[in-house]
C-alpha cells in the first residue's frame, strides 16, 4: 500500500540543526526532513564493509567496475551514445521504465528506482519549496539507469551505475574499493599514472573523461534535447555519482570556478539523494500532475534517448 510522501519518523533520531542549508545525518533540515541514521538494512549508508549478501554483491560490482572501466572504454560508450538514436520518448515515460531497474551497486536501496527518485524529490520539495527546478532535476537524475535495459543496450551494471571517477589520471585512494584497480589495464599506461594525468591543473571537470555510467548519459540526453535546467542541475545530473570527489575531495585539482560553485548545490543535493532513501513508498499518482507541470517547462514533450 502507498503511504504518500511522508517519511516514517519512528525509525530515525530527531537531531536538530540551525543550518537551513545543510541536511546532515544526525539533523534535521529547517523544515523537518529528517536524516536516519541507519538505512532500511540496518546498516550506517554506504556501510560498504558490512557483512550481508547484499555487501557481498556490492563488492563484487566494484571489483568488476574498477577493472573494466578504461579510458578506451568510456571513449566508446560516449560515442555509441551520445547518438541518441535508441528510443524517442517523454521524461515520464523514461520515469516509469523505471519500475523495472534495481541498482546493484547500491547498499542502501533495494526498491524500485522510481521511488528512490520520488523519495529525494518530495523530501527536498518540502525543504526548498521555491527551487523547482532542484525539484526535477532530483526527479530525473537517475533516469540514466535505463542503460540496463534491453531496449538501451542491456548494459552490465558496473558500466550504468555505482561511483563514477575520472579516467585517464591516477584513482585516487579515496575511490570505494580501490583495491581492485590494480587488475585495470590503464595502470600500465604512464600518461595515466600521475595525479594530473592527461588533464591540467584547474582544467574544469567538463573536460575530464569520467567513467561511464547513468550519469553522464543523462547530461548527455538532458543537454543535446534543449533542456533549460540552470548549470547547477545539469552539474548535480553528471557528477551526483562522483563522490570520491564531492564526499572526500578528492580530484578538486581538476575544478574550476565554475564547478566549485556549482558543488555547492551538489552538496545540498546528495543529503536528500542518500539519505531520504526508505521503506515508506510515495503515491506515485498523487505527486505526478505536479512533476509533469516541471517537466514541460523545462524540457521538450518528447526526448531523443
Amino acid at each position: 500500500m502507498f503511504l504518500g510522501s511522508q517519511f516514517d519518523e519512528k525509525n530515525v533520531h530527531n537531531h536538530v540543526t540551525k543550518d537551513t542549508n545543510e541536511v546532515t545525518l544526525n539533523g534535521v533540515s529547517h523544515n523537518g526532513f529528517t536524516a536516519p541514521e541507519i538505512n532500511s538494512f540496518g546498516h550506517s549508508f554506504r556501510a560498504y564493509d558490512a557483512e550481508s549478501e547484499r555487501q557481498k554483491g556490492v563488492e563484487e560490482f566494484y571489483r568488476l567496475q574498477h577493472i573494466n572501466q578504461t579510458y578506451d572504454f568510456v571513449k566508446k560508450m560516449r560515442e555509441n551514445y551520445e547518438k541518441l538514436n535508441r528510443a524517442e520518448m517523454s521524461i515520464w515515460e523514461c520515469c516509469e521504465l523505471l519500475n523495472q531497474v534495481v541498482d546493484d551497486s547500491d547498499p542502501d536501496l533495494d526498491e524500485p528506482q522510481i521511488q528512490h527518485l520520488l523519495q529525494s524529490t518530495e523530501a527536498i520539495r518540502k525543504d526548498y519549496p521555491n527551487e523547482d527546478w532542484l525539484h526535477l532535476t532530483a526527479l530525473i537524475h537517475d533516469l540514466g539507469k535505463i542503460l540496463l535495459l534491453p531496449q538501451f543496450g542491456e548494459l552490465p551494471q558496473w558500466a550504468v551505475v555505482g561511483d563514477t571517477f575520472p579516467v585517464g589520471c591516477a584513482f585516487d585512494e579515496a575511490n570505494i574499493h580501490h583495491k581492485f584497480f590494480k587488475e585495470n589495464p590503464d595502470i600500465k599506461n604512464p600518461a595515466y599514472n600521475t595525479k594530473d594525468g592527461i588533464y591540467t591543473n584547474g582544467c574544469g571537470l567538463e573536460n575530464v573523461m569520467m567513467s561511464w555510467g547513468h550519469d553522464d548519459y543523462m547530461y548527455l540526453v538532458a543537454k543535446e534535447n534543449g533542456c533549460t535546467l540552470p548549470s547547477a542541475g545539469l552539474f548535480i545530473i553528471r557528477y551526483h555519482s562522483f563522490y570520491p570527489l564531492h564526499k572526500e575531495g578528492a580530484y578538486s585539482h581538476l575544478m574550476n570556478d565554475e564547478d566549485r560553485e556549482n558543488l555547492k548545490w551538489l552538496h545540498i543535493f546528495n543529503k536528500y539523494d542518500l539519505y531520504s532513501k526508505s521503506k515508506v513508498l510515495v503515491d506515485v499518482e498523487k505527486v505526478k500532475p505536479y512533476y509533469q507541470s516541471l517537466i514541460e517547462k523545462y524540457f521538450p514533450a518528447k526526448l531523443k534517448w
